[in-house]
């Protein structure tokens, strides 16, 4: 055991001593290790954590069986005509109903309607702002953060009262003081008076928005629709299955009673669609892993060079040694042991190349953190990755050097100059 850490610690500080000793020509063969390192690790970095940010804004769409039915494909299907999805029905509040009376397998539905106006507080207008209109389930299905006042209630949804809850953002434009804004009268689309019950906790930036409460109001659907009429927003039913119900299940289940509540034949095609969150979440994972692959072929070719950078150190290196090799192998030094001293230079040199990469990308996901709406990081399972990919190519570009090392003879070697 001595043995090897003996000889791990040699060379170890062989690799250190030519990096020292030849500062530039060992920098520029490690630069394809390096720039290989900073490209893969970078590109993994940035996407795994673009990836998370997304797949963490989808979590708060709902469970894995959480569906979306609208006229709309949350996909693009090239083969399916564009005009045919317009002349779908739009999804209608009382369809909601149904489908709560007639599947059992479904725990939550919520009619959800949107669409953009102003809001007036005074002399303050704020214009583009989101208005969203839902039923009473959205507060069971969705994890909502109150940061002044309440949420709406039942008999709320149930009187369509003038009740609304708005963003964090908005209260602040209109009221400085976000908390400030909890009781006050606003005006909203067409001279509508609304009370102000509530403001959401800041949520700040995220990747794709699906809610944006910053910037949003929410109000009763029974109160929007006197703003709003049937077509003029856009409408969904949001509906979750039970915990043990399978998405399949689910699916099949309301794809039979959505065609019996359209009054569907069976020649007649689906005039709806059914977006689930899981095949979405799915979908994205996909996408992010081919453009890793994408990284990957920039990656593989600096590597490759590196590799040979590190190859020719390695051959010069054996020529500069050839006496001291002869003389280990004279006292009795093995093969093996010969073979083994130049395999981890080598791998120690290409892990030096990998650090100085590491660093580079470590300080990029600190500019991109800053840059973007999501926290840029470097896993840990990333940087023993990265130590893996160095230990491999290292071997790799070592092993020819290290194989003519050890076969030399110890004679010949010693009276080399």
């Amino acid at each position: 055991m001595l043995r090897y850490i003996e000889i791990i610690g040699s060379s170890l500080k062989m690799a250190l001593q030519e990096f020292r000793s030849n500062k530039m020509r060992t920098f520029l063969s490690l630069l394809g290790i390096t720039f290989g390192i900073f490209c893969i690790i970078s590109v993994i970095s940035t996407i795994s954590s673009m990836e998370a940010a997304i797949q963490n804004d989808l979590k708060s769409l709902g469970s894995n069986t959480a569906i979306f039915i609208d006229k709309w494909e949350y996909r693009d299907d090239n083969n399916y005509p564009w005009w045919k999805f317009v002349k779908r029905p739009v999804p209608k509040y009382e369809e909601m109903k149904l489908l709560k009376a007639n599947v059992p397998q479904l725990a939550t539905a919520v009619y959800f309607t949107s669409t953009n106006s102003t809001i007036e507080y005074g002399d303050n207008i704020l214009s583009g702002v989101n208005y969203d209109g839902i039923t009473e389930d959205f507060a069971v299905s969705q994890k909502l953060d109150i940061g002044y006042g309440r949420f709406l209630q039942q008999n709320e949804f149930d009187r369509g009262t003038n009740s609304i809850v708005i963003g964090y953002s908005i209260a602040e434009k209109l009221f400085i003081k976000p908390e400030k804004a909890v009781g006050k009268v606003v005006r909203l689309k067409d001279g509508k008076l609304a009370v102000v019950i509530g403001v959401f906790a800041k949520q700040g930036q995220s990747m794709i928005n699906i809610w944006d409460y910053d910037n949003s109001i929410f109000m009763a659907y029974s109160f929007i629709k006197q703003m709003v009429t049937y077509g003029q927003a856009n409408a969904n039913i949001m509906v979750e299955g039970k915990p043990n119900v399978s998405l399949a299940e689910f699916k099949d289940e309301l794809t039979g009673t959505m065609r019996a509540i359209r009054k569907l034949s069976p020649t007649e095609e689906d005039n709806y669609a059914l977006n689930d969150v899981a095949t979405f979440s799915n979908n994205i994972h996909e996408l992010f892993g081919n453009i890793t692959l994408g990284g990957w072929a920039i990656t593989a070719l600096s590597l490759i060079v590196g590799m040979f950078g590190v190859a020719n150190i390695m051959f010069v290196t054996v020529r500069e040694r050839t006496s001291q090799i002869g003389l280990k192998k004279a006292i009795g030094a093995k093969r093996g042991t010969i073979m083994t001293e130049f395999l981890l230079e080598s791998a120690f040199l290409c892990i030096i190349g990998g650090l100085i990469g590491l660093i580079a990308v470590f300080i990029l996901t600190q500019i991109f953190s800053a840059m973007f709406s999501f926290k840029v990081f470097i896993s840990i399972d990333t940087i023993f990755f990265a130590i893996g990919i160095c230990l491999t190519v290292g071997v790799l570009a070592g092993i020819v050097p290290a194989y003519i090392a050890a076969k030399m003879d110890p004679v010949v070697a010693i009276r080399s100059k």
